[in-house]
């Protein structure tokens, strides 16, 4: 996809398991009404089948919005709901081969956790990358130690792809995040599972206006 740039401020993930009892269909739908643009579907214990329905219905509502809807890892799922794109991981199909059955309108997305994997991810045929995991995280067990906000700033400095933040943030780490170069933010656990998910991303908006905006890359 030519020309790819996230949306500003956040990226919403789905995850049930935090989201005190709320289905992904209502969590999704309180993020697009407090003005998520881009929502990524990630469900790694559900079956095939949950998945399945699960996406056709978030695909349906994210559409509604005017949303981009991302399926994290399963590109032939993907390819099934007829989402916006797929988010790799470092372990996952490499980008060209995905690239190849998804076609060039579709956005590719790749988690990077050091500045190797950032600079051959900027040459992999990705449209954005991700940055992380800054801090611990709850939400995957298979992930890599925090890699810190220097290597955030490293990405900010040498980007020459949208790139979104994750791994930990939460309302009172978000400013230093901003700060040190992230335009795209995303909170899993502190945004599915908050009791009031449209008064806690307009708290957290609030948060990131308050720091001075970045210069696009």
């Amino acid at each position: 996809m030519k020309n790819f740039e996230l949306p500003e401020a956040f990226y919403g993930i789905t995850a049930e398991k935090y989201s005190h009892g709320r289905s992904n269909e209502d969590v999704v739908g309180q993020m697009l009404q407090a003005g998520i643009k881009i929502v990524q579907y990630r469900e790694k214990e559900k079956t095939a089948m949950e998945k399945f329905k699960e996406c056709l219905t978030l695909r349906s509502l994210t559409r509604r919005f005017g949303a981009l809807f991302i399926v994290n890892d399963d590109v032939a799922l993907a390819q099934l709901v007829d989402a916006d794109g797929v988010h790799l991981g470092q372990d996952d199909l490499p980008v060209p081969q995905v690239r190849t059955l998804l076609g060039p309108e579709k956005i590719i997305g790749l988690s990077t956790h050091s500045p190797e994997q950032f600079q051959a991810g900027l040459v992999s045929g990705a449209d954005y990358l991700g940055v992380g995991p800054l801090y611990a995280t709850q939400t995957k067990t298979d992930v890599c130690p925090p890699v810190g906000l220097n290597y955030l700033a490293y990405a900010r400095a040498h980007a020459t792809l949208p790139f979104v933040a994750i791994g930990g943030i939460k309302a009172h780490n978000l400013a230093e995040v901003r700060q040190h170069g992230a335009a795209c933010v995303a909170l899993v656990t502190e945004i599915v599972g908050a009791e009031d998910i449209l008064g806690k991303i307009a708290e957290l908006r609030g948060i990131l206006e308050s720091v001075p905006q970045l210069k696009p890359i």
